[in-house]
């Protein structure tokens, strides 16, 4: 009797958090429909954000939040995964631990610690050596041009990179500890040095888990909103510059929403928060499809 409860109750609420996903969704489908009416598929795609004249468009922080992501990922995947296999394989022990437990600490800094950090460190460096350098040196570039502001978008990927390292490091720590002893016995026992059995046994074997990390890591990037919202500006203008000021989904909803008086302007940025929901779910879709394919993959290979 006790152990059917027991089971019952795990049954519950693990069909709990399906619903509540399910009914956040309905939630925020409901509460935009007068943006939806309003302004139809066209605010996906319009850069429109005049309050005052009650025209919105979700363009400018979709691109962003997919911008911000961007940089971050591109800067901490690789970095993230260099420190995984120096902590799981070439690190020596007395180091490991407690390099280990750093990372894990940067983990559980709440953000807005590193918005303040990124606000009094990382843009006055930023606005007076490192943008000054980079548009004397590489203007040209479009990525590259506009005027050093110090906040934008690169303040903003920067600060999100040192902020989702920890996932892509710890997970993948965790991963290439996981490969089975015998396979790195079999790899220097073929006469492997130990590059070759990192790149070629230990990575490999391991691939799902750093993509795990990876992924997990985008899912964090793509919604911060305290750190971002201090670093990049809130200006609601997409620019292809690293340089410029720029705003996120999750930025202009933390903003805005005690300052929304209409009706219109509160669906307007509750449709943002669904787009957001969107954009984070089918991400993790793609995700989890991903590292099912990549688990076949190595099932297939072994």
């Amino acid at each position: 009797m006790r152990q059917a409860s027991f089971t019952w109750s795990l049954r519950v609420l693990a069909l709990a958090l399906p619903a509540l996903l399910i009914a956040l969704g309905i939630q925020l489908y409901r509460d935009s429909l007068a943006s939806r009416h309003a302004f139809g598929w066209h605010f996906l795609f319009s850069s429109a954000w005049d309050p005052v004249f009650q025209h919105f468009g979700a363009w400018p922080f979709i691109f962003g939040t997919l911008f911000t992501t961007a940089i971050a990922i591109l800067l901490a995947a690789p970095l993230g995964i260099g420190v995984a296999i120096f902590l799981a394989e070439l690190a020596p022990a007395w180091l490991r631990g407690p390099l280990g437990y750093l990372v894990e600490l940067l983990a559980v800094v709440p953000s807005v610690v590193y918005g303040l950090w990124g606000l009094f460190v990382l843009v006055p460096w930023l606005q007076q050596s490192a943008e000054p350098w980079l548009s004397a040196h590489a203007g040209g570039l479009e990525l590259l041009q506009g005027a050093p502001y110090g906040v934008g978008y690169l303040a903003a990927g920067l600060v999100l990179a040192i902020m989702i390292l920890p996932f892509v490091v710890l997970l993948g720590r965790d991963a290439l500890q996981a490969v089975p002893r015998a396979q790195r016995e079999a790899g220097y026992a073929l006469g492997a040095t130990r590059w070759e059995l990192i790149t070629g046994i230990l990575v490999p074997a391991a691939r799902s888990g750093l993509a795990a990390g990876v992924l997990l890591a985008i899912g964090r990037a793509l919604g911060e909103t305290m750190a971002v919202a201090m670093l990049i500006g809130n200006n609601p203008a997409a620019s292809g510059s690293l340089l410029a000021p720029g705003y996120s989904l999750a930025s202009v909803i933390a903003n805005e929403f005690t300052e929304a008086t209409s009706p219109l302007y509160i669906s307007s940025l509750t449709e943002l928060a669904l787009v957001l929901f969107a954009l984070t779910l089918i991400i993790n879709l793609v995700a989890r499809g991903l590292m099912v394919r990549l688990a076949r993959g190595q099932v297939q290979a072994a």
